[in-house]
């Protein structure tokens, strides 16, 4: 059930940000975008996180990852599947930051333990 939870609170995640976020831009321009992220994205991370719907058992896989998927299937389900293989190069390029990212950052906590010895 722990695993539903997750799954259910990133897709939920992601459906409001694929579905409100733009009206919110497109009516209000950026300030409209920045109370779409604070409004879902708090929101969302106080019933996810806050409340322990998003159980990810030690592993670091946030709410971007629902997003992102969701992001992915919306674009695969309204255009076809040519454009998820359109957006190879550029989820191939973000895995590869984002292992950049999750290295740096081990890097920095190795580091830092060690000096605070």
């Amino acid at each position: 059930m722990k695993h539903l939870g997750t799954i259910l609170g990133s897709a939920i995640a992601g459906i409001f940000v694929m579905s409100v976020w733009g009206a919110f831009v497109e009516a209000y321009g950026i300030g409209g975008g920045w109370f779409a992220g604070l409004i879902i994205i708090g929101s969302m991370w106080y019933l996810n996180h806050y409340l322990g719907i998003h159980k990810n058992d030690g592993a670091w896989v946030d709410m971007a990852l629902g997003i992102g998927m969701v992001g992915l299937t919306r674009g695969m389900f309204e255009q076809g599947i040519q454009a998820g293989i359109d957006s190879l190069p550029t989820l191939v390029v973000v895995l590869i930051g984002g292992a950049f990212g999750g290295i740096t950052a081990a890097l920095i906590q190795k580091r830092m333990k060690a000096e605070s010895k």
